[in-house]
């Protein structure tokens, strides 16, 4: 993910619904966490990915807490630094990351309440991992130069570094009266399982009702993708929060439809349209296909800038869908950190999504296995 954040830093919602006021009509909207602040890093990756996770719980009607993306962030750092001595340099280390990363992370090291880890030193208040980020990846240089053979302690002195900008995570914690590990804290109270969760793609320069591992430079651990053709990952979206569960999106929001500002994403036939004062949300949109958006992948010009959660539907006065997107910049924009995305912007923008299996219907699990 590129680093998309707000020039201030604002203040997180206390909001588990959608608060807006934009004429959508017919709306499905399921509840999700407050809204977050991923502030000058680039770990929307992370966000998007744990407030599904933390809506599931919502559904489900497990415990709650707000779960500490920088301890999942920290724990990719890890991963990333790994592969990237492997590779001998020859991988991609820096903030970004894809929804699985997030999703294997949690699995792998588990959880930890944002209320006791922050990612924040003290003295700090502001989440910046730019610098960090250079640190680190100075180091890994240094690290390959000595070989063969690297020294066998150089994690200690890359997590020395992450102690250093992120501090240190609590190894045992406790809440509501008990103590957990971050592992025994995701199984016992988030209930969480990684394989409860499938990845989806739409790209023609692959086999459809296959996976393959989607090409986009933070995709460093090689995750694999179940391809398939446009409409039925659009299908399986709008059925997916229909029936109350939520999405992970990864798209690009730097095509001139996107507009935070007023809260729309559109695809509008006139470039211009959409930045209008007064959005009109039955303007006519681009239409998309197949052919069209593979184009623009392979042209470079869709690329996987952000990652969101799509936490509901809704419609215009004349019937077009739009879907209800939950960013992490902080309350930006009209409907304090919401987006509506058309059907039009999500086709022609999408990368991947990361969906509940349980949501999906029993022909797609079948295919899915």
């Amino acid at each position: 993910m590129k680093t998309l954040c707000l020039i201030v830093s604002l203040c997180c919602a206390v909001l588990t619904t959608y608060a807006q006021d934009s004429s959508l009509v017919r709306e499905r909207i399921n509840r999700a966490s407050t809204v977050k602040d991923q502030q000058s890093t680039g770990t929307c990756w992370c966000f998007g990915p744990t407030s599904m996770v933390e809506s599931e719980n919502i559904r489900k009607g497990y415990s709650v807490p707000d779960i500490s993306e920088m301890y999942t962030v920290r724990n990719i750092y890890l991963e990333k630094a790994k592969n990237y001595v492997l590779r001998q340099g020859k991988a991609q280390f820096d903030e970004g990351g894809l929804g699985h990363d997030a999703i294997n992370a949690m699995g792998r090291y588990g959880m930890v309440p944002a209320k006791l880890y922050t990612g924040l030193v003290p003295g700090r208040t502001f989440l910046s991992h730019g610098r960090m980020q250079g640190y680190l990846k100075n180091y890994l240089d240094s690290i390959l130069k000595l070989r063969p053979p690297i020294p066998t302690n150089w994690i200690d002195g890359f997590t020395t570094i992450l102690n250093t900008y992120m501090g240190e995570p609590p190894a045992s914690f406790e809440y509501n009266g008990k103590t957990y590990t971050p592992l025994t804290f995701a199984k016992e109270v988030m209930k969480f399982n990684a394989d409860d969760y499938v990845y989806l793609t739409s790209f023609s320069h692959h086999p459809f009702y296959k996976s393959f591992i989607i090409e986009v430079p933070d995709n460093y651990s090689n995750g694999s993708y179940y391809n398939l053709p446009l409409q039925d990952l659009l299908d399986i979206a709008k059925t997916t929060i229909n029936k109350g569960y939520t999405i992970s999106w990864d798209a690009d929001v730097s095509n001139r439809g996107w507009n935070p500002g007023n809260g729309f994403a559109m695809e509008p036939v006139v470039d211009t349209a959409l930045f209008a004062k007064t959005i009109d949300q039955d303007m006519p949109e681009k239409v998309i296909t197949q052919e069209s958006r593979q184009r623009l992948f392979e042209d470079l010009v869709t690329q996987d800038d952000h990652l969101m959660h799509i936490t509901g539907i809704g419609y215009s006065p004349k019937g077009r869908i739009f879907f209800i997107v939950k960013n992490s910049w902080g309350l930006y924009g009209p409907f304090h950190g919401y987006q509506n995305v058309s059907e039009a912007y999500f086709a022609n923008n999408t990368i991947s999504i990361v969906v509940p299996k349980a949501a999906l219907d029993k022909k797609w699990k079948a295919l899915l296995k």
